[in-house]
């Protein structure tokens, strides 16, 4: 019976695995110092503006005020009856009937901010856009009133999405970056 030994290390083989170690550490450490540049860059270089952001303040100012204006008068639409309990053919057909008068105001109102373009340009580029947006939604809120108006019931809200997110949402960030809250498409549809 022959007994083998266990490979050595000859002197003709150098052991790799120093090297290795080396190597595995530095890219462990820049990988490090990558994630540490990109952080302190992202913290404190980085522009904290909003990407929607236009720089004529005083055509945001002036949006906020019409559509604070539009607010209290779509408010006082508010009918707090309760139909989701065995509702009336005439019940579905005035809440449809808000919807349009909602709508109608939301409608003047953002015909009253684009009827007035920004100064800035990069205004003028991006409130086109959320103008066709925002028209997008009053023809979901109007369509819906029409299909509850068909159905005779109280049907759900669908609106259009864009980049798989509703385009209320896009709307919003618009209104939100601008800080003009108030021009925010409104809830009242949701379930």
């Amino acid at each position: 019976m022959t007994m083998t030994m266990p490979e050595q290390n000859s002197p003709h083989q150098p052991d790799e695995t120093p090297q290795r170690n080396m190597l595995v550490r530095f890219v462990v450490i820049t990988f490090l110092v990558a994630i540490a540049v990109f952080w302190t860059w992202a913290l404190f270089f980085a522009s904290k503006d909003a990407v929607n952001k236009i720089d004529d303040r005083a055509w945001a100012e002036r949006a906020e005020r019409i559509c604070t204006a539009a607010t209290e008068r779509r408010e006082a639409l508010t009918d707090f009856t309760r139909i989701d309990v065995e509702p009336t053919p005439e019940m579905i057909a005035q809440r449809a009937d808000v919807v349009d008068q909602a709508t109608d105001i939301l409608e003047q109102m953002l015909n009253e901010v684009v009827a007035e373009p920004p100064t800035d340009a990069k205004g003028q580029a991006i409130v086109p856009d959320w103008e066709a947006d925002y028209r997008t939604l009053l023809g979901n809120r109007r369509d819906y009133a029409d299909q509850v108006r068909e159905a005779g019931k109280n049907l759900p809200f669908y609106e259009t999405a864009v980049d798989g997110i509703p385009i209320s949402d896009k709307i919003a960030v618009f209104a939100g970056d601008n800080e003009m809250p108030a021009c925010a498409p409104p809830s009242d549809l949701a379930a």
